[in-house]
């Protein structure tokens, strides 16, 4: 006998009853279990690891094997933010880190593990990194190309929100008219320009160090502790900015881009509702399907 028909005794044969007690509590806890300790699906939010990871990419994550192993140097991971203010309380902390919809996942690559001695310098004017005293090549993975700042939306859909519009930058490739760009569409009426000249602010372009001196640090890194880093490293939040990583937020193993598409939409549908024709142009097919290091 079930352990579902001994719970539900002569009530087992009602299916009403029967088919959503199965789905809710059983099946359902199930599927979770396996989604947060098996596998996790990630969407990429930003572009801190352009080009290696573009937004509006989908992306598969292993998740058992950081229950056998700790992550490596070089691998890119899945993590809770670590900016969040978590619970003290051990099952509060654990649904956080799980379950909340407030709880986002950010994605980076990891540059040092525990122990490891991770120092930010200035070199000739350009950043780098030295990793146990060795200088790291890291031209495999940094993004190569420049950033072109937008808006998120264009101005004359601002009002007034003027005052504090949002903005974002792309990996623009130089010579490559707007709406050919490899990696992202631009909106011309999305380019932030000079307000002197009326001309594109200039490209940011890679090997800058930042004005706020985030390139510059020296950590040695505790028990459980990790340094993460961008492949994007003008655009994106990291390690330099919030400090060593904490282990127990670290989720799982980016290996396998299932998905690719030129969309900020967390949801797929609503770009193919809004506009079905484009939607299909949107989609980076030589990107879908490939495994990610």
């Amino acid at each position: 006998m079930s352990l579902v028909k001994r719970v539900l005794g002569k009530w087992y044969d009602v299916s009403y009853i029967r088919v959503p007690f199965e789905i809710f509590f059983v099946i359902l806890p199930i599927a979770f279990a396996i989604r947060t300790f098996g596998f996790g699906l990630y969407q990429v939010p930003t572009g801190s690891m352009e080009t290696t990871l573009l937004v509006g990419e989908r992306f598969f994550a292993d998740k058992a094997s950081y229950w056998i192993r700790k992550p490596q140097r070089g691998e890119i991971i899945a993590f809770n933010i670590p900016t969040y203010e978590y619970s003290s309380n051990p099952l509060v902390n654990l649904w956080q880190r799980y379950a909340s919809w407030n709880v986002t996942n950010w994605t980076k690559r990891v540059i040092g593990i525990p122990g490891d001695h991770v120092k930010g310098v200035i070199e000739d004017g350009h950043p780098v990194v030295y990793l146990n005293g060795k200088k790291l090549d890291e031209l495999a993975h940094l993004n190569k190309y420049p950033l072109i700042p937008l808006w998120t939306r264009p101005p004359y859909e601002q009002g007034r929100s003027n005052l504090r519009r949002e903005w974002h930058t792309r990996t623009f490739v130089p010579g490559v008219p707007y709406d050919k760009q490899p990696y992202y569409k631009i909106d011309p009426h999305l380019v932030i320009l000079d307000p002197e000249n009326g001309e594109p602010l200039p490209l940011i372009y890679p090997g800058t160090p930042y004005a706020s001196g985030v390139d510059i640090f020296d950590v040695r890194l505790g028990e459980n502790q990790y340094w993460v880093m961008g492949d994007n490293r003008l655009g994106s939040g990291d390690s330099r900015d919030w400090g060593p990583l904490d282990g127990k937020l670290i989720h799982g193993r980016i290996v396998f881009r299932i998905w690719s598409m030129d969309t900020s939409e967390s949801w797929w549908i609503f770009d193919l509702l809004r506009n079905p024709l484009e939607f299909w142009r949107k989609i980076r097919w030589s990107r879908c399907c490939q495994f990610v290091y």
